[in-house]
């Protein structure tokens, strides 16, 4: 963990920096991809199969994957590497394998839209699938966010923060968060889940549902991935059971339990947060 303090000028700086990925580990990552003879996006994708993962990539010719470092700092500070330049025929590909989606399908739409695609381009993916039934997720902020609502996503995940930006107020507790919720709600959205860091979560949901809790008790141990795990472990819930309570707590719980760890959480991770929500 990485410690605040103040340097000789009177300036907070971190202490500590620790990273996802140690040096160590990111030595071992280099070494496995020299001594396979593939290059670095060959091996990724073997490893994915190895582990059960299907992938589908469209790849990019002048594009390197690469390493986005995270510090784990008190406001967290990111260091990303520059994305490559996407083409049009690029996106038509993208645009085509979203052609193959339909029914009781899922899309999640995550981040910000890379600088060389058009700034809509996550409302014309919407629009492309708009009655075929395609489930979709959309984690994103500000205009990003407020432009697809009228595609109805099914499940949309502001922070309390990112919500008071949309709507320019200050949104501090869980019951500041659910009138503006039910705004969004009113602009398309199905079902919004809001997470708080360490003041909880509240899902307001399609059927009129609203549901709240507070933070469950561990120890923070490194926040990058928890909002993304949290999404997972919602559609995850409600795939199972088609229950949004479930899903709510089975969000919590992922998210939480990633939160807990120092890489992501793992299935007995997650089982025993959720253990602990559902048990209070």
């Amino acid at each position: 963990m990485s410690a605040k303090c103040l340097d000789q000028q009177g300036r907070w700086r971190n202490k500590v920096v620790a990273f996802r990925m140690s040096p160590e580990e990111d030595e071992l990552l280099e070494t496995a991809v020299r001594l396979s003879g593939l290059t670095k996006q060959e091996y990724i994708i073997r490893r994915l199969q190895e582990m059960g993962v299907k992938s589908d990539f469209i790849q990019i010719g002048d594009g390197v994957s690469r390493i986005n470092v995270k510090l784990k700092s008190i406001d967290g500070t990111e260091i990303n590497g520059a994305g490559p330049v996407i083409g049009k025929e690029k996106v038509e590909q993208l645009m085509e394998k979203l052609d193959a989606l339909g029914e009781d399908d899922v899309l999640f739409l995550a981040g910000s839209i890379p600088s060389s695609m058009p700034d809509d381009m996550y409302e014309q993916m919407m629009a492309r699938l708009d009655g075929k039934g395609v489930m979709i997720v959309v984690d994103a902020t500000k205009d990003l966010l407020v432009n697809v609502l009228k595609y109805h996503p099914f499940l949309i995940k502001p922070n309390n923060h990112e919500l008071g930006e949309i709507f320019g107020v200050e949104l501090k507790t869980r019951e500041d968060v659910i009138p503006y919720g039910k705004k969004l709600q009113e602009k398309g959205a199905r079902n919004v889940l809001i997470s708080m860091a360490g003041e909880g979560a509240v899902l307001v949901s399609e059927d009129g549902q609203v549901f709240e809790e507070p933070a469950p008790k561990g120890i923070l141990v490194n926040g990058v991935g928890a909002g993304d795990s949290m999404v997972a472990g919602f559609v995850a819930g409600w795939m199972e059971k088609k229950n949004y309570e479930h899903a709510f707590h089975m969000g919590i719980a992922a998210g939480s339990a990633s939160a807990f760890s120092e890489n992501l959480a793992t299935r007995k991770e997650i089982e025993e947060v959720y253990r602990q929500v559902t048990q209070r």
